[in-house]
């Protein structure tokens, strides 16, 4: 397989583009040995797909959609964030609308509902997730106990989890506070696996419920549970500009 072509197009950026994998994931089916290019294995991450070319990931053939699609799902609790679940739990797949297919960006716990992204843009997918660029997501959360100033003052600086490992500082406001439970909007930057449930457990309070309300420029607005839309051009331009191409692909689904 030639390592450069003036009209081919790197593999991991291939696998990427059709929705499948964030670049630095598709490096890792590559060394792997779960990718195909023409039938035949390839481990070599620069290996360059030329048109015509045959690309299957573990097994499945894949090919980049001849349009990009964005959407905004208000992800139920009781629902994983998972296109197939070998415990047959409902999955986020049973909620999209037919269609091309596109993948989560990220996660919501089970348990947990709200703002979920998903798109075919893999190239998006990864830049919004890394840690450099620390995508802001707003979380309510309803905690089973009245928060103090010194619980709000921890949580700006951060607090140690229970792996030992430290959050950081996240922005608070206070939105309702009772005998018995407060309800408290929650700004981090992090993507930790549980991660707001965990920096309120460590001071002792636990969490009775919990809605992400934003992530990056993309609100939850009115949009109803179990309900999903296209994102509008004005956010597809704001998260375009977390990559650094405001213009996005000429590919882009708008609306």
């Amino acid at each position: 397989m030639p390592k450069s072509a003036t009209d081919g197009t790197r593999l991991n950026k291939y696998i990427a583009q059709a929705g499948v994998a964030s670049r630095r994931r598709a490096d890792e089916l590559i060394a792997q040995g779960k990718v195909r290019v023409n039938g035949r294995v390839v481990r070599e991450l620069g290996t360059i797909v030329n048109p015509g070319d045959r690309v299957d990931v573990s097994g499945t053939p894949i090919r980049p959609s001849d349009e990009l699609i964005y959407l905004v799902m208000h992800k139920p609790a009781g629902v994983v964030t998972t296109m197939r679940d070998p415990q047959r739990r409902r999955t986020v797949a049973s909620i999209l609308p037919p269609g091309p297919r596109v993948l989560p960006v990220g996660r919501l716990d089970y348990d947990t509902s709200g703002v979920l992204l998903l798109t075919n843009d893999g190239e998006l997918a990864n830049r919004l997730l890394h840690p450099r660029y620390g995508v802001d997501k707003t979380y309510r959360a309803t905690i089973g106990a009245r928060l103090g100033p010194q619980d709000v003052r921890r949580l700006h600086e951060g607090v140690e989890l229970d792996d030992g490992e430290r959050a950081g500082e996240a922005k608070l406001r206070v939105v309702a506070a009772r005998r018995d439970h407060s309800v408290v909007d929650i700004t981090i930057h992090e993507g930790r696996n549980r991660q707001v449930r965990r920096m309120f457990e460590a001071l002792g309070h636990p969490v009775l419920a919990l809605v992400r309300m934003r992530f990056g420029p993309v609100a939850l607005g009115s949009l109803p549970v179990g309900s999903v839309r296209p994102l509008s051009a004005k956010e597809l331009t704001a998260l375009n500009r977390l990559r650094g191409t405001e213009g996005g692909d000429s590919r882009a689904k708008r609306t």
